[in-house]
């Protein structure tokens, strides 16, 4: 038997009704396997699906229904004003990184030749979204995943966005020895490897290595820390996406490695999301 395109839904969301967004979720795969938008979804409701679209549609509600995410059932997230292509090979790009690349974006405006540099870059999310709003600044995106820098690239090439130099490696010794940056951004693991939430929903299908860092989370953030402040011009910036409990920590971790004018900005839930502090020249500690 055939099904409209509104019944499908309906099959699909009574499938995924354990799920958080069971409807949404059958949206968005069934625009997938159609290749329509939303839009046409609702206003050819009545329009009837292939046998080849049917199957499917089975077929991709299955893999939701095991907790598969949506996004890498169909390959593609939004992030910012970007569609990114992603793959179990890096994080699924979230809604609250964005107010990273917004805190970067409002340090500075479009000016000459500004270096900035993404650690972790994995989908290549922060450099692409950051360099699609500043032309002229030099963004430099580093992973040590080379599966992740392929996608990077990619994404890149698809957003046409030809100003971003990709390295592979560990962090800031990725980078040319002699690059001298205005700005390092970063997004690294910060779970604690004990956290109950990697056993569960998205993250049991992402890269552990991305999610995942020992010392309660802290350890990347704290070698992060450290070689950004080496790497940085007097008066750049260094901004840490993080978890919701560690804002004390990371602004520690960056008074101690020496910088000044530590904040943490909260996300639209209320949680502490992004810390940031600035090298002024004369405040390092020894």
């Amino acid at each position: 038997m055939s099904l409209t395109l509104q019944q499908a839904i309906d099959w699909a969301a009574d499938e995924l009704h354990e799920l958080e967004t069971p409807r949404v979720d059958a949206e968005w795969l069934l625009m997938h396997v159609v290749q329509c938008t939303r839009t046409r979804l609702l206003t050819h409701a009545g329009q009837t699906l292939t046998a080849q679209q049917s199957e499917e549609f089975k077929q991709v509600i299955m893999r939701r229904q095991t907790g598969e995410p949506v996004a890498y059932i169909t390959g593609t997230r939004g992030f910012w004003t970007l569609d990114l292509h992603v793959t179990p090979d890096v994080l699924i790009p979230r809604a609250d990184t964005e107010l990273l690349v917004e805190q970067a974006l409002a340090l500075a405006d479009n000016q000459a030749q500004l270096n900035l540099a993404d650690l972790g870059t994995g989908s290549g999310a922060i450099a692409l979204a950051i360099a699609s709003e500043r032309p002229n600044w030099r963004v430099f995106a580093v992973d040590s995943s080379p599966a992740a820098l392929m996608l990077a690239r990619k994404n890149a090439r698809i957003n046409r966005l030809s100003q971003v130099e990709f390295y592979e490696g560990n962090w800031c010794d990725a980078l040319p020895s002699d690059l001298v940056l205005d700005m390092v951004v970063s997004n690294p693991p910060y779970i604690d490897a004990a956290d109950p939430h990697l056993l569960s929903g998205d993250l049991r299908f992402e890269p552990m290595s991305a999610l995942r860092a020992a010392e309660n989370g802290l350890s990347d953030l704290r070698t992060l820390s450290a070689q950004a402040f080496l790497r940085l011009k007097p008066s750049g910036w260094v901004l840490f996406e993080h978890g919701y409990n560690q804002g004390p920590a990371v602004r520690s971790l960056l008074q101690q490695s020496g910088f000044s004018e530590i904040r943490t900005i909260v996300d639209h839930g209320g949680q502490d999301r992004v810390t940031m502090g600035q090298k002024i020249e004369d405040s390092h500690h020894e």
